[in-house]
């Protein structure tokens, strides 16, 4: 991606040891510029800084009760930008996880294991693509 502006995602769980390791993961790519946050309400407060992608923890509140969850973390992202791609991250292998976190309009739902990371660095390269040939096709079904 050399000339190419870095692709900048928002990390969010409240694992602090898990959030510090995808940073660093994420840092060995120089494709990637990354923001962390410990809390759904921190990255809300951010979302004007225009991530391209959100990398969101499914429960956002283990830690502190009071705090907002992954799902309503997820729902306030998609009210303000609708548009802005979310995958969400959990430890939870339950398909009825997954499917709720799809109605409420993530793009995909990884579970954290020692694959979890190859699998985001191949989801998130999907995520652009999918966004171009949509564009392509819109520009296309214009022209008709």
């Amino acid at each position: 991606m050399e000339n190419e502006k870095k692709i900048k995602l928002f990390l969010v769980d409240d694992d602090a040891l898990y959030l510090k390791k995808l940073e660093i993961e994420f840092l060995k790519h120089s494709d990637y510029a990354t923001v962390t946050f410990a809390t759904g309400e921190l990255c809300i407060a951010h979302l004007p800084e225009k991530p391209d992608v959100i990398i969101l923890d499914y429960a956002l509140n283990s830690v502190d009760k009071n705090a907002m969850n992954g799902i309503d973390t997820l729902d306030k992202i998609k009210a303000f930008d609708p548009e802005i791609p979310v995958v969400i991250l959990s430890a939870q292998d339950k398909i009825e996880i997954a499917v709720s976190c799809m109605h409420h309009k993530a793009i995909d739902y990884v579970v954290k294991s020692e694959t979890a990371f190859l699998r985001l660095l191949k989801i998130i390269p999907a995520i652009f693509q999918y966004k171009q040939t949509e564009k392509e096709l819109h520009w296309y079904m214009d022209r008709m």
